[in-house]
């Protein structure tokens, strides 16, 4: 069991490494279709300028990118910190509170249907090998040493909110003008789609409804910026 448990660790906090980028990659794809797409449809709907419209879309494309990738740098930061001053706390613990950690440790495998004895034996022996990453790891589920990285999640933001946003410019831009209103209509709805069911499927959510919600939100977003070029 104890080795189990060691071998467990480090997957399971790269795992958690990969979900947290890309879950930083679809909020970013997500927030890039509908920031570009509220831009342009204000923008084409004030005034018939191709050149306007691409380079008020370009800029928002880029301005997003950026923004969502300093955004979740600054994000991930924080919760590395966290973790950081999580450990060190800990470490204070085990030189001051040994006991007390070392019955947490032992309920904690109790708790997993170990009896008494057994939990005991397996609490000390991991205790007395690296007293402070078998701590961390039974009270925060956290691999000592190994913290979120905020670059990882930065480049991934920041990547997908410029591929996301390039699904509307594209389409507003490139297509013949009878064509651009419904054409980006389509992209933008397929585009959130996508990003609604990878969302739910990160999040163990419920597929259908995400994509909806997002195709919703999608729709509603076109809508109020539409209406808001045509009042400018």
């Amino acid at each position: 069991m104890t080795m189990e448990q060691t071998t467990k660790a480090k997957p399971a906090a790269t795992l958690a490494e990969k979900a947290n980028t890309l879950r930083a990659g679809v909020l970013g794809a997500n927030d890039g279709i509908l920031t570009v797409v509220g831009v342009l449809f204000s923008v084409a709907a004030a005034t018939t300028n191709p050149f306007t419209i691409f380079i008020a879309g370009l800029a928002d494309l880029l301005a997003c990118a950026f923004s969502m990738a300093s955004g979740e740098y600054a994000s991930v930061s924080s919760q590395k910190d966290t973790e950081q001053a999580v450990v060190d706390q800990e470490a204070v613990l085990l030189e001051t509170d040994h006991e007390t950690e070392r019955q947490i440790a032992i309920n904690y495998y109790k708790e997993r249907g170990v009896t008494t004895e057994t939990a005991t034996q397996i609490a000390d022996d991991l205790l007395q090998k690296n007293a402070l990453a078998t701590m961390i790891r039974i009270k925060y589920s956290l691999e000592l040493g190994h913290y979120m990285n905020p670059w990882s999640a930065a480049w991934s933001s920041m990547f997908s909110a410029a591929l996301g946003g390039i699904f509307p410019l594209m389409a507003m831009t490139l297509l013949p003008v009878n064509l651009q209103w419904p054409g980006t209509i389509v992209a933008v709805t397929a585009a959130v789609t996508i990003t609604g069911f990878m969302s739910a499927k990160l999040g163990d959510g419920l597929v259908k409804r995400a994509m909806i919600r997002n195709v919703v939100i999608g729709l509603i977003t076109m809508a109020i910026h539409y209406g808001i070029g045509q009042i400018l």
